[in-house]
């Protein structure tokens, strides 16, 4: 059988941010280790944590974006640290996200609730 990769675009313009992922399989976790991935190169997971206080948004590998950029919020030491709200655009300047980045927290990309997956084979 095959698995479905999704696509995450845009809400307002439908632009692809994301390159296709899968869905994390059952014997596998959203990563807490600081300065690592939260999510795996290829894959998507859903925060069921109140780890940031964003339970049920979706984290994407920052590897995985594509045609995004930044926008306000650019504090941290390391990286960003996303404590100032949504920092992560489309191509087309919409919000999509914030970018967590900084060395004392695991990365990713937290998506905003509005934030569309898309299905393809």
């Amino acid at each position: 059988m095959s698995e479905h990769h999704t696509v995450f675009t845009c809400p307002v313009c439908h632009v692809a941010i994301t390159t296709p992922l899968l869905p994390l399989g059952p014997d596998q976790a959203i990563s807490l280790e600081n300065g690592k991935p939260a999510v795996p190169k290829g894959f998507f997971g859903l925060n069921n944590q109140e780890y940031w206080s964003v339970t049920g948004r979706f984290l994407v590998n920052l590897g995985d974006l594509v045609g995004t950029g930044h926008s306000g919020g650019a504090n941290g030491c390391c990286g960003l640290d996303g404590l100032d709200g949504p920092n992560l655009v489309c191509a087309n300047g919409h919000k999509i996200g914030t970018e967590k980045s900084d060395c004392w927290m695991p990365h990713a990309a937290v998506l905003l609730d509005s934030v569309i997956g898309v299905n393809k084979c």
